[in-house]
């Protein structure tokens, strides 16, 4: 299997180094590098990649615009490299609803040298964007021309698609029988996207209050956290240690941080921690699901998004043992069915939903 792959960036420097990372593993293959979105929209449609880098900041045409472009004209998968700022943030938000699978920080002063680790950190990523390839590229015709007459582009997992609910037996028959105390969504690839989906489907008097967990660098949160809040009708922050968890307000994890549920005083509040030395995840959903566990005693409702890894599956093994109901993405409407995946194969998903599927069902939360 060879994985081919489309630079787009304005500094030739950078587009080397890319290449130079990339093909010391001998799977990738570098067919092209392109200097501007015009560029990388043409380049796409003769070369066909399987994957594309995309820089957002650049002369005569921007990355997002070329996403934009690409996903209508010739549906790729699309890493894109993004400035760690506040506007960088928001920027790439802007791109992953254009249609771009993932994101990485455009630190590449960090995958130089002896940054190793930095390396195969680019490598991984490209490989994991690349899973989508040929579901991106066989899109239906009807997808296709029905993006073109959008001006914001869904992502790869907003497409339509056909509504399947899996038929796996729960390990247990809890239910939502009961007033929510506490809901808790959790995701990593493609989550943004899928977040952002959901939570503008519950209601401005929601009595309960919200937990986001998404895997996301540090700086990036803070912007993703204002974009949801803008679009919801409940409120959504980036959450500080001791914040009070709030009935129609949602907290969602700092990146690069920890986020767990404590008792002060009776009541309950986020303690914000230091990501530790051989925690894999910051923020990690497994720390914050198994504190729940310890606080809550009925009502919490988590539900797994898409993602890589199992990153969850441990916490949701607590959160059954307390009874508690769990809803997992269903394949198909997944960017990467990994976490989701973790959390059906091991029996502890109580409903599995299409994305569009829990979506009305969050609408239906009272």
């Amino acid at each position: 299997m060879t994985i081919r792959v489309l630079i787009v960036d304005d500094s030739r420097f950078i587009c080397k180094r890319i290449c130079e990372i990339l093909e010391e593993d001998s799977i990738f293959k570098v067919v092209g590098s392109a200097s501007n979105g015009k560029q990388a929209i043409l380049m796409a449609a003769q070369l066909e990649p399987d994957v594309i880098t995309m820089d957002i900041e650049m002369p005569v045409m921007d990355g997002i615009s070329a996403v934009k472009a690409i996903m209508a004209e010739c549906p790729t998968a699309i890493l894109m490299f993004s400035a760690a700022t506040h506007a960088g943030a928001q920027a790439t938000l802007d791109a992953l609803s254009a249609g771009a699978i993932d994101f990485l920080p455009k630190q590449l002063d960090k995958i130089d040298g002896d940054r190793e680790i930095a390396k195969r950190m680019l490598r991984r990523r490209v490989r994991i964007v690349a899973l989508q390839a040929n579901r991106i590229k066989h899109k239906p015709a009807s997808d296709v021309a029905r993006i073109k007459k959008t001006k914001v582009l869904p992502s790869s997992n907003t497409v339509s698609r056909p509504q399947i609910t899996a038929t796996r037996p729960p390990s247990s028959k809890h239910s939502l029988n009961k007033k929510i105390e506490l809901l808790v969504v959790v995701a990593s690839t493609g989550g943004p996207v899928a977040i952002q989906k959901v939570m503008t489907q519950l209601s401005g008097q929601c009595p309960f209050p919200i937990l986001i967990v998404q895997h996301m660098p540090h700086n990036f949160t803070k912007s993703f956290a204002e974009r949801l809040n803008q679009l919801c009708k409940v409120k959504v922050k980036e959450a500080v240690n001791g914040d009070f968890l709030t009935a129609g307000e949602a907290l969602l994890a700092p990146g690069g941080m920890q986020m767990e549920v404590a008792l002060k005083s009776g009541k309950k509040v986020v303690k914000i921690t230091a990501k530790q030395a051989g925690e894999i995840y910051s923020p990690c959903a497994d720390m914050t699901l198994t504190s729940i566990a310890q606080v809550y005693s009925a009502n919490v409702l988590t539900v797994v998004l898409t993602g890589m890894g199992a990153d969850g599956k441990e916490g949701a093994v607590r959160l059954k043992q307390r009874g508690f109901p769990i809803w997992a993405q269903d394949e198909a409407s997944c960017t990467i069915y990994g976490m989701p995946k973790a959390i059906v194969d091991a029996n502890l998903a109580d409903k599995v939903f299409s994305l569009n599927e829990i979506a009305n069902e969050f609408n239906k939360l009272r």
